[in-house]
């Protein structure tokens, strides 16, 4: 399915439209509906399941989104955080350098200088997209925070954060305290980010707010024990430096414990690229042929990691791979550095050792881009109805509840609804239309179980309390018990979680 006509059906059923649509809409801003507010906090939920039921010392926390100035220059985030933009002399639009040489150059711009991305313009002759004019300037940095006046002078700075983890790394010390004073120590955040992009664009994938899922895993540098044994021989489709070097965009499958012996990569990045592809693969459903382990140069990377991998998924309604997540190995650096803006040695004494400062290795996830995501991969048509084949622990909708006929039926129907509810399953009562168009309704929203209540469910008789149960994958049929429904339904709705370690 195309980018729009995938947008204009989500639009369509309440997932997701532009913001302030009434007044035309705002750039990279994003309202979600029912359907799409229910699928982002089951996406959430099976995030946090997984990755931080990886252990017992892992957890969430929910931190302040507004952030300091001094934060964000300890961080870097004054200095670093930064777009090249190129500004048409025309038109006097203003574009992404990423953006504009997309088509010359799709491995993007990540480590080159601002001479360089120019000199590219120029030998490629590149367009202004606007009225095709040749006048593109030299590209600038744009830093992408949003600042704010803050406090009752406006003479001070405060920025919204640009990124979730710094949250994490603020809270570090007061976890330290709070927990077992032990390592390694998880710290997960949910919640907005901010970045003023360029140029917003592919809807949930250059967004001005957005939601991320992270993960900041705090450790010994000195010894990080997982047990790789589990993983040691599973296959990650992976996209490393020199083979990209060579013009090879194809993932090849590699045993994850090659990726030790021979490539150069911990144990511990390793045992969690494994865990980040059975989550994309097992969890959300991406099939396995289409999820990419996209290795970061020195150059491309961010300026905080000394290892870096984006999860990329290929997605039709974009044409090709796009970054859903990653795995960052980022070292000391944000400990050292807010240690340093702070003023306040943030090392620990675990019970026996000497004092040290831990390193980071941070699961980072875009709740939005995957909501994108999931529905380029599972939402199509089959035949003559639309479906949304969503892993049944991620539908919006779990059961869909339906009088045969309203006038006779309808209170039965709605009582079993509530009852469902209840019982914690997302239940929707719908009495509109024929019982075809209803099932209709349903499967383009992913529900993957519906009820209806008829004549036998009333009558005395061995059919008494039973309803029929239909299934969206399959679209079979069968009489099942009122007693019996919650057994049948509640596994499904349990995203999967791994072993801890």
């Amino acid at each position: 399915m195309k980018n729009e006509e995938l947008y204009a059906l989500l639009r369509r059923r309440g997932v997701l439209w532009p913001s302030a649509e009434i007044y035309g809409g705002t750039q990279g801003l994003y309202d979600y509906g029912p359907l799409g507010f229910a699928l982002k906090r089951r996406v959430e939920e099976a995030w946090a399941a997984w990755f931080v039921g990886l252990s017992h010392d892992y957890h969430l926390i929910e931190p302040a989104e507004i952030l300091p100035e001094a934060v964000v220059r300890a961080s870097g985030h004054l200095e670093n955080f930064t777009d090249p933009e190129v500004t048409c002399e025309s038109c006097h639009s203003v574009f992404r350098a990423e953006t504009v040489l997309e088509k010359v150059r799709p491995e993007g711009v990540d480590g080159l200088t601002p001479a360089q991305i120019g000199e590219i313009l120029s030998s490629n002759h590149v367009k202004c997209p606007t009225c095709a004019s040749l006048a593109l300037s030299v590209p600038r940095p744009f830093n992408l925070m949003f600042g704010l006046d803050w406090g009752v002078t406006g003479k001070e700075r405060a920025y919204l954060r640009p990124e979730t983890a710094q949250g994490s790394y603020l809270s570090f010390s007061r976890m330290w305290d709070v927990g077992r004073r032990a390592l390694p120590l998880g710290i997960a955040v949910i919640g907005k980010a901010y970045r003023n992009e360029i140029a917003p664009r592919q809807v949930l994938f250059r967004m001005r707010a957005f939601t991320q899922a992270e993960l900041q895993i705090f450790f010994d540098p000195a010894g990080f024990s997982v047990p790789f044994d589990r993983v040691r021989d599973e296959l990650l489709p992976v996209l490393r430096v020199d083979r990209r070097e060579r013009g090879e965009e194809a993932p090849e499958l590699v045993r994850a414990g090659d990726l030790v012996a021979s490539g150069g990569l911990p144990e511990f990045y390793v045992y969690h690229l494994v865990h980040t592809v059975r989550f994309f693969r097992d969890v959300l459903g991406y099939p396995a042929d289409r999820i990419r382990l996209f290795e970061k140069s020195d150059k491309e990377r961010a300026f905080y990691n000394r290892i870096q991998f984006d999860v990329e998924v290929r997605l039709e309604s974009l044409s090709g791979y796009k970054e859903l997540g990653a795995v960052h190995y980022r070292g000391d650096y944000d400990l050292s550095r807010h240690s340093q803006g702070s003023g306040k040695d943030l090392s620990v004494h675990p019970t026996g050792r000497e004092p040290l400062l831990p390193h980071v290795l941070e699961l980072t996830f875009g709740v939005d881009r995957n909501i994108w995501g999931l529905s380029d991969l599972h939402l199509g048509t089959e035949g003559e109805r639309t479906l949304w084949k969503l892993p049944s622990y991620l539908a919006p909708v779990a059961v869909g509840v339906f009088p045969l006929i309203a006038k006779e039926h309808a209170p039965y129907a709605l009582a079993l609804a509530d009852e469902l509810a209840a019982l914690g399953i997302p239940a929707q009562y719908d009495a509109g239309s024929s019982i075809g168009k209803r099932y209709a309704r349903m499967d383009e929203a992913g529900t993957p179980f519906c009820l209806t209540v008829d004549g036998e469910t009333l009558a005395e008789g061995p059919t008494k309390d039973t309803v029929t149960l239909r299934f969206r994958d399959t679209r079979t049929q069968e009489r099942v018990a009122r007693t019996d429904l919650a057994a049948r339904i509640l596994p499904a709705l349990r995203p999967p979680r791994p072993a801890r370690t």
